[in-house]
């Protein structure tokens, strides 16, 4: 029997239902909504009736804050209902179970839960209509049953075997195109065609599977496909770019680098030579490589230790356009995944989001997409909720706003981590070693993750992408944060990978040369599933851990501890093959080297942008430059949209989000001490970013060179030395096609990026790519954030708001050379400075000018102790509104004569 249960929240407390009511009015211009309810129902099977009606006031309501009843009552309201998709992860639901499973000590019962929307007034059918899309996004969502259930269990199909794709190796090159578009591949007629070659040396067909997998190892999501394609010739209209062009040839010469030339090449290339140099001494390198690491040396209870500190950028940019809430909230679960799979404990996020204006009305939406106010406060709600529970600080919270962005939304997440060097071990697995799947089970909410990350979006995007998305389950991955940070468990661990796009045939496939997977053995979520959807399928809180065959019943014991599921699912073999075997059968059999190959060799021309002039507008007067400076989207306070995000979590956070007694100053870099758990430590680490997209609309070169200038001065900013520190991207640009122009903007952006780091002595030793950013004709700006880490004292740290009024302040400013660019000496010379100055005491509050110039920079220190500002007679309208990449403003605290006087606090 179906027991189902009404919960609303009391009057006066129904927060949601409130603001459903005023987006309805101000949002979609609904006047005639008088009053919005909303109420969540619970079904629940395979439950007594007594423990049912204990669960309506311990589980499923809180008395003082809800009232629940077994019947909604129609009077006179429009009623409907919403619930989540079959096969999509519902949490609120799981949780209610798994609480009622605590009460009984029995058995899990099945629960289901929908919410159902209760509107009054004069609405029309055009109205509700408006509204149910509004509040029901198909991807993830469809309009419920309001009748009663006979049963909550769904009837699986089961699949016995994987199709063969007979035939496949007489296919004719239009044949293998109309595969690609049957078979929905984001592989092209090249690649398509180099598979159809390996299966002819193979002697057989290959099976559905095998085609799915291949296309998911080889997607730009996975491989970088875009990145490695060879670049036979580059043609300039810019003497800037070519020359940069020619040093980065010079550099290959350098250190005898003889592989093609492509733009992963130029993006890493920088790192290689300063390492050639001897100037990344703190670089950790492994075979593992999905997290930045490096190693440095913590004072825990006054004994140096050695440990690691890893950071990581991820992007969620496809999902979150389609599917903001569960697109964001995975987004941090995978940059969280990247380093815990190096066994290290994430204690700090920050997150980046780009996006158009979300001020916009609805009517101006483009076609086939969600609104854009839509996106940024349901990404934002996603991202805030996975961090909020999994119990991770977010130091920093910034949304950058262009119209670009239109054409898919932008979400990053940038996180760092630590862990003693002793807990960490790093071996190559052996034959007879085993593979165990932790975590999280399979399901068919992630089939497509990498392949659909890879294309650019459509006007059908929306409707068919619903397998692409899933729902981060941020409990579970706690639990594997928790198990990982034993010692005894992560000595056990010879190799690890975490579970991103591509599910086990990418997770596990990588961790060895060759390897025997029983799919078998896949936990699901529910049956119905075959072979294929059991080796793509993405799913967040999964780990693949390689252990020695005599610690599998230790290891399993130490997971059940953390009530964590762990399943033995693949054993290591000395043959080079990836095999995968479902229901007795092998459905995957292919040669290591083919699957490294990545597909088949691509070539372009590219023919690189000329750059405009990119110096910014200066007012007519000081008034109508200030109104436009603070109504300006990537100006004005972000403060709303920081405070959904929890930053003390761990209380290891040096620096609020925002500083001063009004709590109004933004910060500049995120300070959080490196988390020890047991013990104290004063060091902390320090992370910022850069990036204008005005500027790098203009002028891809200068906007990726200023964003790492940007990205170091912030640390300097902030207190920290200019002493190791270590960079990674974030590269997110328009799909290139073989469009020469398109392929010229991230070559010039990599070439300023090349040129900061090489001239700056500091390397991007990660990163991340993203070339799928387009929609029909929209294309998002050319895009290279710059993010910066560095360690030091938390002492040391600087907060941004004027501490008090009569303080002189002053610009520090570095030479420019005539393209605009700080020269490197000189810019050097002013980071040094800045710090000498901070060290001796000298220095009260710091900013580094951004896309506001210093007038922002005044504007925003000033804000968050309510002072004032008073300029200098002989400070220019020029001066206070134009670009100072690289500059320091700086309220003193005596009479130190440095710098250029701006004026003084009032």
């Amino acid at each position: 029997m179906v027991y189902r249960i009404y919960v609303e929240k009391k009057d006066g407390l129904d927060n949601e239902a409130r603001a459903l009511r005023s987006e309805i009015k101000t949002f979609l211009g609904i006047d005639s909504v008088e009053r919005v309810r909303i109420i969540n129902r619970y079904d629940a099977e395979n439950i007594t009736e007594e423990l049912f009606d204990y669960a309506v006031n311990t589980v499923f309501s809180e008395p003082q804050l809800d009232n629940a009843f077994k019947t909604v009552e129609n009077d006179g309201a429009v009623v409907f209902a919403t619930e989540y998709l079959p096969g999509q992860f519902d949490q609120r639901a799981d949780s209610a179970a798994q609480c009622i499973q605590l009460i009984s000590h029995g058995d899990k019962p099945t629960v289901a839960s929908a919410k159902v929307y209760m509107l009054y007034g004069r609405l029309s059918e055009e109205d509700v209509a408006r509204i149910k899309k509004h509040v029901i996004n198909p991807v993830e969502a469809r309009e419920a049953s309001l009748a009663p259930r006979d049963t909550l269990k769904t009837e699986y199909s089961i699949p016995t075997e994987v199709k063969t794709l007979d035939g496949f190796l007489e296919l004719d090159a239009e044949g293998l195109s109309a595969l690609i578009s049957q078979m929905g591949l984001a592989m092209d007629a090249d690649d398509i065609k180099f598979c159809q070659d390996y299966f002819k040396t193979e002697g057989r067909c290959p099976t559905v599977t095998e085609i799915k997998m291949i296309d998911t190892y080889w997607s730009d999501h996975c491989r970088h496909t875009t990145f490695l394609t060879t670049i036979d010739k580059v043609t300039f209209e810019d003497e800037l770019l070519e020359a940069a062009f020619r040093d980065y040839i010079s550099s290959r010469k350098s250190i005898g680098r003889t592989k093609p030339i492509n733009l992963m090449d130029i993006g890493t290339i920088a790192a290689k030579c300063l390492k050639a140099c001897g100037k990344l001494d703190g670089l950790d390198e492994s075979e593992e490589i999905n997290a930045c690491t490096v190693k440095i040396t913590v004072d825990v209870d006054g004994t140096p230790e050695p440990w690691l500190l890893l950071f990581k950028n991820e992007t969620h940019n496809h999902p979150t356009e389609i599917e903001p809430f569960g697109g964001a909230a995975t987004c941090i679960g995978g940059a969280i995944r990247d380093p815990l799979s190096g066994r290290s404990y994430v204690y700090g996020a920050m997150r980046l989001t780009g996006a158009a204006d979300p001020t916009r009305p609805i009517g101006e939406t483009l076609a086939g997409k969600l609104p854009q106010r839509k996106i940024v406060t349901t990404a934002a709600a996603g991202y805030s909720s996975y961090g909020n529970q999994i119990g991770l600080a977010t130091g920093i919270v910034d949304e950058i706003y262009h119209d670009g962005y239109a054409a898919k939304h932008m979400e990053v997440g940038a996180v760092i981590a630590a862990a003693p060097q002793k807990n960490v071990r790093r071996e190559v697995p052996a034959p007879g070693d085993l593979v165990v799947l932790l975590g999280g089970r399979t399901g068919r909410d992630g089939c497509g993750g990498a392949t659909g990350s890879s294309k650019s979006h459509n006007l059908k995007s929306l409707e068919n992408c619903g397998a692409e998305v899933q729902k981060g389950n941020a409990p579970e991955e706690r639990k594997i944060q928790r198990l990982f940070r034993n010692p005894t468990v992560s000595a056990m661990i010879k190799r690890c990978n975490d579970f991103g796009a591509g599910g086990v045939s990418v997770a596990i496939g990588e961790l060895a040369d060759g390897l025997d997977i029983d799919l078998n053995a896949v936990p699901k979520k529910y049956d119905g599933l075959d072979g294929t959807e059991l080796a793509i399928s993405e799913s967040q809180e999964r780990m693949a851990c390689v252990i020695e065959a005599e610690n599998k019943d230790k290891f399993l014991a130490l997971a059940e501890s953390e009530n964590l599921e762990a399943t033995v699912v693949a054993t290591v073999k000395e043959d080079a093959r990836l095999t995968m075997t479902w229901n007795g059968k092998t459905i995957v059999d292919i040669s290591r080297e083919f699957l490294n190959s990545n597909g088949a060799e691509k070539h372009i021309t590219i023919e690189a942008p000329k750059i405009l002039d990119y110096k910014k507008a200066i007012p007519e007067s000081f008034e109508e430059g200030m109104k436009a400076l603070a109504s300006d989207l990537n100006v004005c306070s972000k403060r709303g949209l920081s405070e959904r995000f929890d930053s003390t979590i761990g209380a290891g956070t040096v620096l609020m989000p925002f500083g001063g007694k009004a709590q109004r100053t933004p910060i500049q870099a995120m300070v959080q001490k490196v988390s020890v758990e047991k013990g104290h430590t004063d060091l902390a680490s320090y992370m910022s970013w850069g990036y204008n997209p005005d500027l790098s609309s203009i002028s891809p070169y200068h906007g990726a060179y200023l964003a790492v200038v940007e990205s170091a001065a912030k640390l300097v900013a902030t207190g920290a030395s200019f002493e190791d520190v270590y960079l990674t991207f974030q590269e997110y640009f328009e799909k290139p096609g073989k469009n020469p122009k398109r392929w010229g903007k991230p070559l010039a952006a990599l070439l300023g990026a090349y040129k900061a780091q090489m001239e700056l002595g500091i390397a991007a030793i990660g990163g991340k790519d993203s070339m799928s950013g387009s929609f029909e004709q929209l294309d998002v700006p050319p895009t290279l954030i710059s993010f910066a880490v560095t360690t030091d004292k938390a002492e040391y740290a600087v907060s941004p708001e004027f501490k008090k009024p009569g303080s002189r302040v002053v610009v520090i400013s570095p030479d420019y050379d005539k393209n605009g660019l700080p020269v490197t000496e000189s810019l050097v010379a002013v980071f040094n400075k800045v710090t000498a100055l901070m060290r001796e005491g000298k220095v009260l509050s710091a900013y580094t000018p951004t896309i506001g110039g210093i007038a922002e920079a005044i504007l925003k220190m000033s804000l968050g102790n309510n002072y004032g500002f008073s300029f200098d007679e002989a400070v220019t309208l020029s001066d206070i509104f134009s670009y100072r990449y690289g500059s320091f403003v700086l309220e003193l605290s005596g009479d130190e004569r440095v710098g250029e006087l701006l004026g003084y606090v009032t």
